[in-house]
This record gives structure tokens, sequence and C-alpha cells, in this order.
């Protein structure tokens, strides 16, 4: 087993994604408690397209070109961030229209809490990989570059990383 100091930092950083999105679902009254009604399985659409990589950059992460809303967003791949997560920015390039009481949760960040507004996203395909009605959140500030999180990578078929690439398979 190999373990060096980018391998603790992204695990770290995925840790910290998780309890983050956890807190703000806690935040928001997304989860359920233990004696609330279960509520029926989300039957999502499978993903379709074709496989493909993602190449590893020099700076240890995975960077993608996705087409979200048939615009492309530079985004970091992140299997730690629960949901797809865009900047104000990105999110403004894609047509989407958020006023300020559509941040209506918060998120934990390296900067600290910020709010985020919850959307769905037509499509988002990357490598050839498509997803359709992906989950998503656009952060108010605080992040540098949007995330391409499980809303998307956990609804394909299976993705693997090796130290060259991630392949991503519908």
């Amino acid at each position: 087993m190999r373990f060096d100091l980018s391998s603790a930092a992204v695990m770290a950083f995925a840790v910290a994604s998780a309890l983050a999105t956890a807190w703000w679902m806690d935040q928001a009254g997304l989860r359920g408690s233990a004696h609330a009604a279960t509520p029926p399985p989300v039957v999502s659409a499978p993903a379709s397209g074709r496989p493909g990589q993602v190449l590893k950059a020099a700076d240890g992460h995975y960077w993608a070109d996705a087409v979200i809303e048939g615009r492309v967003v530079r985004v970091m791949v992140d299997t730690g961030a629960t949901v797809v997560v865009l900047t104000p920015a990105d999110a403004a390039r894609l047509g989407l229209k958020l006023s300020a009481a559509d941040f209506s949760g918060s998120v934990a960040t390296a900067s600290g809490p910020v709010r985020a507004a919850p959307v769905e996203l037509t499509a988002v395909a990357v490598a050839g990989a498509r997803v359709d009605a992906v989950r998503a959140l656009v952060v108010e500030h605080g992040l540098p570059h949007s995330l391409l999180g499980m809303s998307y990578l956990g609804r394909l078929s299976s993705f693997s990383a090796t130290p060259a690439g991630l392949t991503l398979r519908p």
C-alpha cells in the first residue's frame, strides 16, 4: 500500500467535503430522522454515451471539461463532494438565474460557511459519458472552481482512477 502526502490531502479533502455536505443537509432539513417515513426510491435514468478518460493534471487533480446545459465548464473531479457544485460565475454562464432568496442552504467550505442554492442540471457530459437530471448546488462565494461530485459520478456504471487518469463508464 502506497501512502504519501498527496494521498493524505485528497483523503482529508474528501472527508471534509462529505462532512460538510452532511452538515448542510441537516441544516437544510434534507436528512430524515429514523422515525420519518421512508420516501419512495428515486429512479434515475442510467448514464448514456461512451466510456471516456480524464487525465490526471500536474497538480495531482483530475480536471475535466464538462458539457453542462450545452456549455463547457472546467471542473475538478471530487469524489468527496456529494453533488456537483458550481461557482456563481459558472452558473451565470450556464444561464441559471438565481436570486438571493434561492440561496436557502449553507455549506461549510475552507473559507467558512457559505450560502448555497440547490439546482437541477438538465444534463452533464464528461469525456462522452452523459447523465441527465443531475442535482447540484451553486455556492454564493468562496469556491475557486466548480466541482464534479457524486450526483454525476454515482450515476455512472463505474469510474476508476489510475495514476494516469480517471476512466468513466456510462
